[in-house]
């Protein structure tokens, strides 16, 4: 029994060196899968484990004497590594002062955004949680100008195909069965939206992705968490940020690329492997613009309970 994922179907197999066990508990702890349990002093595998192992490593990177391995699920004891110290980590200040001076940047100089730059944000992509290990996040990357801006035009070639949308007769038909909220986002964002991406397009301006030297898409597959794709594309940001790039995360183009035949030849011809529940594109690039204040922002509502 296991979890699938579109990466793998079987579940890991722990293996536990009852030589170099000292009966600790720390794994049985941090196993929520019920997979392992204590006997006569030594860890063991259970067999009430609901899943079966998901291959999270847990256990094997909280064993102190390395007596726990894991294999299976893209997950071996090679990918084991020593942390650094919570001193060299960064403090809650400096991250809050990252995140303050971050604004969505759309304007950006000419410099391309270097290979090694675009590395080391997919290494720090690569640590972002996921519903279900191993990662069923798939990253599209744009790593030019040119290719931003062909991208942006097929794109607008295949919207051209969808214009039906923002006519007024479609969102008079489609009023009753959308609701209220889907009604009014519709017409307020998403239709003109399409207009001002064809629009502008058509004069050789592309508010689409905004030409910027490096996109990243980020979906997952059918059997993704819907919130992975866009958790590591926050983690991207924050990743792009930390290295004096400018981001901007764009949401409007992933929901027209789903469905339909054009939108398939569209995912097709880019490499995107499946449709996805959730997805977005971020944008990237140097800045050509600096900003000297921070706006303050609000949630919607903060619900303390009792």
């Amino acid at each position: 029994m296991a979890i699938p994922t579109s990466r793998v179907r079987e579940a890991a197999i722990i293996s536990i060196d009852q030589d170099i066990c000292i009966g600790c508990g720390s794994c049985v702890d941090v196993c929520k899968d019920f997979g392992l349990l204590l006997e006569n002093g030594k860890a063991k595998v259970s067999a009430t484990s609901i899943f079966g192992c998901i291959g999270c490593g847990h256990c094997m990177a909280i064993c102190p004497t390395a007596a726990i391995k894991i294999r299976g699920r893209t997950l071996s004891p090679d990918d084991l590594f020593d942390l650094a110290s919570k001193g060299d980590s960064s403090d809650y200040a400096s991250i809050l002062n990252l995140l303050q001076r971050r604004r969505s940047i759309r304007e950006f100089k000419d410099d391309p955004v270097e290979r090694e730059v675009i590395d080391l944000i997919l290494e720090m992509v690569k640590t972002a949680p996921m519903g279900i290990p191993p990662s069923d996040v798939h990253v599209l990357v744009l790593d030019s100008r040119k290719k931003v801006r062909e991208f942006a035009e097929d794109f607008c070639t295949h919207l051209e195909r969808m214009k039906f949308l923002t006519s007024k007769w479609f969102l008079a038909l489609m009023r009753p069965f959308w609701g209220k909220e889907n009604y009014e986002i519709f017409r307020n964002f998403i239709s003109p939206c399409i207009n001002c991406f064809l629009e502008d397009m058509k004069k050789g301006i592309n508010v689409v992705n905004y030409d910027a030297p490096l996109a990243m898409y980020f979906y997952g597959s059918p059997y993704c968490d819907p919130a992975d794709p866009i958790i590591s594309a926050t983690y991207a940001m924050i990743a792009a940020e930390a290295l004096g790039l400018g981001t901007c995360m764009l949401g409007a183009i992933h929901p027209f690329i789903q469905n339909g035949k054009s939108a398939q030849k569209l995912r097709e011809k880019y490499g995107i492997k499946c449709k996805s529940r959730e997805g977005i594109f971020l944008i990237v690039g140097y800045p050509r613009v600096e900003y000297k204040k921070g706006i303050r922002r609000s949630l919607a509502s903060i619900n303390i309970y009792g």
